[in-house]
């Protein structure tokens, strides 16, 4: 890195345990990540053992997200006020008394108190994990390889969290979907405090603006209620609108805050970097479409394949190869490619497999169409997702490390319910006109997706005009590349 970059004084030796570091910290970001999925298959279980009703089971998955994606935003910019590792390891240390709460859970609202902690102390961890790696690895190469890695455990624990759940639950019991997390942050509890010094801002200088994150903590949590609430009850009904609204004008009052604020939240002037905004923009995407094919694929295969919950989950292992493929290959090549055509070309393999699923039919096979689609869609955002992880924190410093992490998993967790909500509206509103129609259930099912599908298809299309438009050419000079000061070695708490 050049001697003139921001916050840096001389050029950091490499931290020697920087990838036992990265692996206890990815450690986290895999149980989190598994644990977005892993209760989706134990839900029917879950219901007889605890009597959750129909309409109260839906928040087992929604108040984790909603606690998740209202707090991460203001997790990475605690990181950078009192230090990414504090604030990881307390994240860390909540999702294992959150899991055991779960885990033990005697009643509906013992559970979703643990769930609930589960999602806040994701909101600490997640962004904390992501800001150190981003500190750790001060060679451009190897930061590139640093994000696969971590990419490829993120994503291994979602594709793992649907198998996992149809082994305990057919097998054992769905108490171990929370039991089994406890042993593994129990691990990087013991080995982050080692391997991992403290990092942060810390000059003093800077106060956190605490209206900024009352106002964008409670916006967002109130826009992730509504949308949440959509795909039940519609989206224009009062139960969806009044948090909408609310959510929508708390936002609006949050940038507002920070305009005239000497410390912002988040910095106007931040999310302004092209490169970094059109990295948001390809996030929001592929996480939309993301969400929507676990959550659409799992259905067909159990409703209109017959599939038993093992069996579904096992169907998600071919996805899981192609993706852990395509990080091997994004990593080989990103760095001769740049961000612009790595993340272009990992959009056009995913928008393939989405067309590949406009054609499921109601006669249709795994092998026919869901294998070759799933394949598609997990090797594509395989290879896009480290470039996209690394054009997000373009030009971070240390002093902003953990907003540049908050913002990157606040949008990918917004994503996710924005565009399963929005999918699964269109999917519902197709299904039903179908239906009305005189199709067939089955048939009229299949149609939704078609729809919902092929939304997704054009969403990737406009992904990739402003991949093509907005991001440079070749890859970053090392001028531009993120200004980060990794944190010091540390040999014991």
């Amino acid at each position: 890195m050049s001697s003139n970059q921001p916050y840096i004084e001389s050029p950091p030796a490499p931290n020697p345990r920087r990838w036992a570091a990265l692996a206890a910290l990815a450690l986290v970001q895999f149980i989190i990540y598994a644990d977005a999925t892993i209760v989706n298959v134990a839900l029917p279980s879950i219901q007889d053992d605890l009597h959750f009703s129909s309409n109260s089971l839906v928040w087992v998955v929604n108040c984790y997200l909603i606690a998740a994606g209202g707090l991460l935003l203001l997790g990475g910019r605690l990181g950078d006020h009192f230090g990414h590792r504090r604030v990881f390891l307390c994240g860390a240390a909540g999702f294992t008394i959150a899991s055991l709460i779960a885990g033990c859970a005697q009643n509906s609202a013992m559970l979703l108190i643990g769930r609930v902690l589960q999602g806040v102390s994701e909101g600490l961890a997640a962004p904390a994990g992501l800001a150190i790696v981003a500190l750790l690895f001060t060679d451009q190469e190897e930061l590139g390889r640093a994000f696969g890695i971590w990419s490829g455990l993120a994503g291994l624990g979602a594709a793992s969290g649907v198998l996992l759940s149809g082994l305990f639950t057919d097998l054992l019991t769905w108490r171990l979907v929370f039991f089994i997390n406890v042993p593994l942050a129990l691990i990087a509890l013991i080995a982050v405090p080692k391997l991992v010094g403290e990092s942060r801002a810390g000059d003093g200088e800077h106060r956190l603006d605490w209206p900024g994150a009352v106002l964008i903590t409670g916006g967002l949590f109130a826009v992730l209620y509504g949308i949440l609430g959509a795909a039940d009850d519609g989206w224009l009904t009062v139960r969806v609108l009044v948090p909408l609204v609310i959510g929508i004008v708390a936002v609006a009052g949050f940038f507002a805050v920070e305009g005239r604020t000497n410390d912002p939240l988040v910095p106007l002037a931040f999310i302004a970097n092209r490169v970094r905004a059109t990295a948001y923009a390809v996030v929001i995407v592929l996480g939309g479409a993301t969400a929507a094919l676990f959550f659409m694929v799992v259905l067909y295969m159990q409703d209109i394949l017959d599939y038993s919950p093992l069996q579904s989950g096992l169907a998600w292992l071919p996805y899981t190869v192609a993706f852990l493929a395509g990080i091997m290959f994004c990593m080989r090549v990103s760095q001769q490619w740049g961000s612009r055509w790595t993340i272009l070309t990992g959009l056009v393999i995913v928008g393939a497999g989405m067309v590949v699923l406009c054609f499921i039919g109601e006669q249709g096979s795994f092998a026919t169409h869901v294998l070759p689609a799933t394949v598609l869609i997990g090797f594509g955002i395989g290879f896009a997702n480290p470039a996209v992880q690394q054009a997000a924190m373009t030009s971070v410093s240390e002093r902003d490390a953990g907003l540049g992490s908050g913002l990157f998993t606040t949008l990918l967790q917004l994503s996710g319910a924005i565009g399963l909500s929005v999918l699964m509206s269109v999917a519902l509103a197709t299904t039903n006109h179908k239906t009305d129609g005189g199709a067939s259930v089955a048939a009229a099912t299949v149609s939704g997706y078609h729809a919902a599908f092929a939304i997704a298809v054009v969403a990737l299309a406009c992904a990739a005009v402003a991949t093509v438009a907005l991001l440079p050419r070749k890859a970053a000079p090392v001028d531009e590349q993120p200004a980060v000061t990794e944190p010091t070695v540390s040999g014991g708490m």
